[in-house]
């Protein structure tokens, strides 16, 4: 028996298809050809910073066991899958396939992680697919090859959750999704914490029904297989579905995050956690979304909460200078009008500053709030004419209405690597030593 890896990606474009749409399509193809699957389908999203990405930016890793007699049809049928139902005709859609075989290296693990956090080069992957003989096909530039590998390298040894996906027919990819909304408030009631990310807490928006013209029913992310499939039986979809299959992935797990030791470290294009002292008090541009900067000794970096990110944009606009705050979030990369930007995703506050309001004293004999004689001159009170040329401004220390502690944009802004609140402390180690019998349909 042979293992094979079989990674794709890049099938994709803003205006159709969906890499899982195909792999559900080969998982069908592959298992009529007598291999076994020895994991769920691999769902990797990648780094969401990166400029050309489509949508998710995610790519897919099917991971089989088959004799050597079928290795080759096993090819042919992924490589003809992909080719028929990739968006070919699109300018920036290059699809790529890697099969890679038996163990996964180290550099290829370590490859994996650079694309998830990070930026690689095509020749980058190239160079590692021909270290270890893996196969490769590329249509037009091929770049989906990056990705591929990317998906191959990305076991999932560590922490990860898990997507059932269900897939529209054809006919009706475009049209507005037809699900029983009641169906789906029942699910995550009885689901949640063991499912996350269902409904929107502050607008109670439904939030597994993806809105671009991809082939996706709904999808429900979980921690487990189990609970996923559980899920999907409580749903009442009000349009045919073609075919449904569970993903192992690594939604929700912050794994794009890469924490820098210092502001000057920060590039472009990447995500990052840094710390900082708040430096520039948090501003409203234009009307909507805060701005503020933070520092260390090695520089200064702005941190922007937008509009959609709801509740982390209202503490945002609390900060005072001289917290202390860890942003989380992607990095925009400098422009004409504006500076290299965090577009935060996360912010922790570590320590707050006492925030103090100076107010004129009172008159001693009278009571009114008297005024300013000048810079350094005193107070009068224009009541009683009491004046004393001592007298200063009283401070006072004001309560904060934010506290110390983990603040995430809510659920209908968060990035699909984003990790929300009821997954801390649910971290994984392992995978399941065993798969469910009924992942995928047909």
């Amino acid at each position: 028996m042979i293992k094979m890896h079989i990674g794709f990606d890049d099938t994709d474009s803003p205006r159709m298809g969906c890499t899982t749409y195909i792999a559900a399509l080969l998982v069908d193809k592959l298992l009529k050809t007598g291999v076994t699957f020895i994991d769920y389908p691999n769902l990797i999203r990648l780094n969401p910073n990166v400029p050309w990405k489509t949508r998710g930016n995610g790519a897919l890793c099917l991971r089989i066991e088959c004799e050597e007699s079928v290795v080759e049809e096993v090819m042919e049928t992924a490589v003809d899958t992909i080719e028929k139902n990739a968006d070919l005709e699109y300018k920036g859609t290059d699809p790529g396939v890697v099969f890679f075989f038996n163990t996964i290296p180290s550099e290829v693990k370590a490859f994996s992680k650079k694309t998830i956090q990070g930026i690689v080069k095509m020749k980058d992957a190239l160079k590692l697919i021909t270290q270890f003989g893996a196969e490769a096909v590329g249509f037009k530039t091929g770049r989906g090859a990056i990705g591929s590998l990317a998906a191959i390298g990305e076991t999932l040894d560590e922490d990860h959750t898990y997507e059932i996906i269900a897939h529209r027919i054809p006919e009706n990819c475009g049209t507005k999704r037809k699900i029983e909304a009641t169906s789906v408030k029942e699910m995550n009631e009885k689901t949640s914490p063991f499912t996350f990310n269902n409904i929107d807490p502050e607008t109670k928006r439904i939030l597994i029904t993806p809105r671009g013209p991809d082939p996706i029913l709904y999808g429900v992310r979980g921690e487990t297989a189990e609970a996923v499939r559980q899920a999907h039986k409580m749903i009442h979809p009000q349009e045919p579905v073609e075919r449904w299959m569970i993903f192992r992935t690594n939604h929700g797990t912050d794994a794009h995050l890469r924490r820098t030791s210092s502001i000057n470290e920060i590039k472009p294009c990447n995500p990052v956690i840094v710390r900082g002292v708040v430096s520039r008090e948090p501003r409203i541009i234009p009307v909507r979304h805060v701005v503020f900067s933070i520092r260390d000794k090695t520089g200064e970096v702005d941190c922007a909460a937008y509009e959609p990110t709801g509740s982390l944009r209202q503490i945002a606009k609390q900060l005072i200078l001289g917290d202390i705050v860890e942003a989380y979030g992607g990095v925009r990369a400098a422009s004409p009008k504006h500076p290299v930007t965090v577009n935060l995703e996360k912010m922790r506050i570590i320590e707050l500053k006492p925030k103090i309001t100076f107010f004129n004293p009172k008159c001693p004999k009278c009571g009114k709030t008297m005024k300013s004689m000048g810079k350094n001159k005193g107070f009068k009170c224009d009541r009683c004419g009491f004046r004393d040329s001592k007298a200063k401004k009283m401070a006072v220390e004001s309560e904060r209405n934010i506290k110390i502690g983990l603040y995430i944009t809510p659920p209908r802004s968060q990035r699909h690597l984003t990790k929300p609140h009821c997954r801390y402390g649910k971290e994984k180690s392992c995978k399941s030593a065993t798969m469910i019998v009924d992942w995928h349909y047909p």
